[in-house]
């Protein structure tokens, strides 16, 4: 199974932003801390909620889907491990608080993950442990224990890793005490999940510095809530709508969610405009190349990257990318070279931000030499994980001659109706 798609195409025409990944399925996991049912709003259709699905029914989630709506409800934790799934990823590691909260044990799998670097989870297991778990790692699982409860403790994270403040956020608000967080993660899909808990009954305050706090209640109850727009989907195809010189209207997208993305747009020459529900974004005509880092949130965010990077070969003049929050990100980079790309990646810091991975010899920084005109090549290509995924269709989108990309169980988990929303912008694209 390939995507075939034929370039160069000049896309125009409006795209619904489905409901955020990195908050849909973080959720169905909070979803484990109470009894009562759960009822998730503007639910995405992707292969990614399918493999936590799988998660929490084999602990013993009952799940029904009503279109955009998922409906989680949990009475009984049947088992507390969760071995022998299916498929899996790193999302596994979120389901420690809950078990341990309502069996006092659990045993997960360490696995999974796109491939942009090893993302250790140690920020997680030494806050779990400073709020009285025991955690060891048996061969490829980790076996927890908390037969006496969680208590609150107080934990400054070296990095503001975004999966070790939700682990901290789902085990504090039924810990014993107050937990507080500091240098903590507040992405909007953090904030999302914050509310969300807040709904289901949990009392959680933002402080100033990254600082969260958290008071642990005895019970969460039920709740409904509406999960936010996908920032990174609205993001790929505003930059769909760059590199090809069209004009595609994001229904959904959220100006807050997006401000830094915005700013990028604005500097290499394009523009956007906020409407009632959206935003529509275009290019006015020639783009300039720019210096571009990520960082955490309010940062450019890192899975913004790999898109805008494809964004910058079409631009004019030299363009230096710095990615200072995954150590291993622009293995994409290979495959636009094939396509006619001009990216050169060095393992130095060619930045002004603080950047953790100085000095230390990962392929973290880009030069991007452009525009160039990409071509089509006669073999497939291949894709390694989500955000590369769209960066190659977009580049075939770009290119002259006919594209075909392999892999497409990446962009599947990340994307909802890729095809047939590239179909409705008019693209001449095909799955075969």
């Amino acid at each position: 199974m390939h995507l075939k798609i034929r370039g160069p195409q000049r896309v125009e025409g409006e795209v619904v932003i489905s409901g955020a990944k990195n908050a849909a399925s973080k959720m169905m996991v909070a979803s484990l801390l109470t009894d009562e049912p759960v009822i998730l709003h503007n639910f995405p259709k992707i292969d990614e909620i399918e493999i936590v699905r799988e998660l929490v029914e084999k602990v013993g989630a009952k799940v029904e889907v009503r279109d955009h709506t998922l409906v989680l409800s949990t009475p009984k934790i049947l088992t507390e491990e969760v071995v022998g799934l299916s498929r899996a990823n790193r999302i596994s590691v979120l389901a420690l608080p809950a078990l341990l909260h309502r069996k006092g044990r659990a045993v997960l799998p360490v696995l999974g993950g796109d491939k942009i670097g090893p993302r250790p989870v140690n920020y997680h297991l030494d806050a779990l442990r400073a709020m009285g778990v025991r955690i060891d790692e048996k061969g490829s699982a980790f076996l927890a224990e908390a037969p006496h409860g969680l208590c609150g403790t107080h934990v400054h994270l070296p990095y503001p890793s975004v999966g070790a403040t939700e682990n901290i956020l789902l085990a504090g608000v039924l810990a014993k005490g107050r937990t507080v967080i500091e240098n903590a993660a507040l992405e909007p899909e953090i904030l999302d999940l914050i509310m969300m808990l807040q709904n289901m009954g949990a009392i959680i305050e933002l402080g100033t510095g990254r600082t969260i706090s958290i008071d642990g209640v005895e019970r969460l109850h039920g709740g409904s809530h509406e999960i936010l727009p996908d920032r990174m989907e609205a993001a790929s195809y505003a930059c769909m709508a760059l590199a090809t010189g069209g004009r595609i209207f994001c229904r959904h997208a959220r100006q807050a969610d997006m401000l830094t993305f915005l700013n990028a747009v604005r500097r290499v020459g394009a523009d956007y405009e906020v409407m009632g529900d959206g935003i529509v974004f275009f290019r006015k005509g020639p783009m300039r190349g720019i210096d571009l880092e990520t960082d955490t949130h309010p940062g450019f965010m890192t899975d913004w990257q790999q898109p805008f990077t494809l964004v910058l070969t079409q631009c004019e003049g030299t363009s230096v990318v710095h990615e200072t929050v995954y150590e291993d990100r622009f293995g994409y980079t290979k495959s636009l070279n094939e396509l006619g790309a001009r990216i050169t990646v060095f393992d130095k810091c060619l930045g002004e931000l603080p950047c953790r991975f100085r000095s230390r010899r990962h392929p973290h920084s880009a030069i991007v030499q452009g525009a160039t005109q990409l071509k089509a090549v006669g073999k497939p290509l291949d894709i390694f994980d989500i955000r590369a995924g769209i960066t190659l269709v977009i580049a075939a989108l770009c290119a002259e001659g006919e594209s075909h990309l392999k892999g497409l169980e990446h962009l599947d988990r990340g994307y909802e109706n890729l095809l047939g929303k590239l179909q409705g912008l008019g693209i001449d694209v095909e799955r075969v």
